[in-house]
């Protein structure tokens, strides 16, 4: 067995496990029915009789768990790094035995993490990427118009009814009617949109394709006609750069085209450096984890997979979906999420690991103050109370663990 895990085998018997079964019996006797007996009066020995001791056995174990566990952890010189695996080994009217598993923090050696001669790069912002932002600005705040003449232009929405065919026969799920097709957006295979460009409302057509060799493979290569009929075409309107559309960009101190140009640059120039921020500080960490030698036990990997896919079923909730209907959609199960989770939760656990050691290396501690100006900025930040904040991350110790993590991430970011 690994250095830092221990099984510990704990017995509970006698008066304690008595008193657990007791305790379950009183709350099970309230409900339970049996002919001959008031609700809630049943004898204990009628109902041992009748329902059988077995059925106290869940709740009663509930009740022993936790002084089970307590007792475990005097017993081992282990401080735990996860909650502990704690299985039942044996179960009757007399006693429980519980197999209680302990994993502490594995033994790390830590590698070069400061200098690591990691080049970060500059920040470049140029006249185009700003033009392409302001043409990107524009087309969010651009005006939805039908054109009531003309013809289909780049760019245009183009409202269509179509039907596709291969060797005469039609193609299954290659038809649809109204139908917007933004022009550009490169959503049909290569060369449809642009033999809808110049059609007018009305027109008919029959254009002859070729699907992608590297397309689906019941599909790749082959020939296809598909029947097209315009119904409508929508064409943006971009606005003006003018006060307007400052004020609907919400930038107030902005009066003419220069001064926008300004503002872009500066939020390019603040999302770009943001980037290489991010990306430098990966690097570093990456590289002084890879340095640093950990042993990881199956069950901290384990533990930390199950906190990820736990996140993970709360994004989908939020999403309206289930795990089990993402797994449907995805073609995955359970055990293939918890594969493709390993690296990462790999990569998390190392990281942390890494922090918490440079930070006793370094002696970086954190002061109530700055637990304190953290916990009001944050609050500020996320529009919400320091006490709402605190209920958010369980307790100050919490609080107190996060800004010190984040406090030796500034450090490695700068040495």
């Amino acid at each position: 067995m690994a250095k830092n895990i221990e099984k510990i085998t704990i017995k509970i018997e006698g008066k304690e496990w008595q008193d657990a079964l007791d305790k379950t019996f009183k709350k099970k006797q309230k409900d339970v029915r049996i002919d001959g007996f008031r609700k809630g009066a049943v004898p204990k020995e009628v109902y041992y009789e009748k329902v059988g001791v077995s059925s106290l056995y869940m709740d009663s174990m509930n009740e022993v768990v936790d002084s089970a566990y307590q007792k475990a952890l005097k017993e081992s010189k282990i401080l735990p790094a996860i909650e502990p695996v704690i299985d039942v080994t044996s179960v009757d009217e007399n006693s429980v035995t519980f197999e209680i598993t302990i994993v502490g923090k594995p033994d790390i050696e830590l590698g070069a993490y400061k200098n690591l001669k990691i080049k970060k790069e500059e920040v470049k912002v140029t006249a185009e990427e700003v033009k392409e932002e302001i043409e990107h600005l524009r087309n969010e705040f651009a005006e939805i118009k039908v054109k009531e003449k003309g013809e289909v232009e780049n760019k245009d929405t183009a409202i269509i009814d179509f039907k596709g065919f291969i060797d005469g026969q039609e193609l299954e799920g290659g038809s649809g009617a109204n139908y917007p097709l933004e022009i550009g957006s490169n959503t049909f295979i290569p060369g449809f949109e642009e033999n809808v460009i110049g059609m007018k409302v009305g027109d008919k057509k029959t254009i002859h394709l070729k699907f992608p060799d590297d397309y689906v493979k019941d599909l790749a290569g082959k020939e296809v006609d598909f029947e097209i009929i315009l119904r409508e075409i929508k064409t943006r309107i971009l606005p003006e750069i003018n006060e307007t559309f400052f004020e609907d960009l919400g930038y107030d101190k902005v009066t003419n085209e220069k001064e926008l140009k300004e503002e872009v640059k500066k939020i390019l120039t603040e999302k770009k450096q943001q980037e290489i921020d991010d990306k430098y500080i990966e690097e570093k960490l990456q590289k002084a984890s890879d340095n640093m030698k950990v042993d990881l036990p199956d069950e901290i990997i384990h533990d930390e997979i199950h906190r990820m896919i736990g996140q993970f079923e709360e994004q989908l909730k939020m999403q309206g979906l289930t795990k089990e209907q993402y797994f449907q959609y995805a073609n995955l199960n359970e055990e293939t999420l918890h594969e493709n989770m390993r690296p990462e939760a790999i990569r998390r656990i190392k990281y942390r690991y890494l922090l918490e050691e440079v930070a006793i290396k370094e002696n970086i501690e954190v002061t109530d103050e700055e637990v304190e100006k953290d916990a009001n900025e944050m609050a500020e930040n996320y529009g919400i109370t320091k006490e709402e904040l605190l209920k958010a991350f369980g307790s100050e110790e919490v609080l107190k663990y996060d800004a010190k993590m984040r406090k030796t991430l500034e450090f490695l970011k700068n040495n």
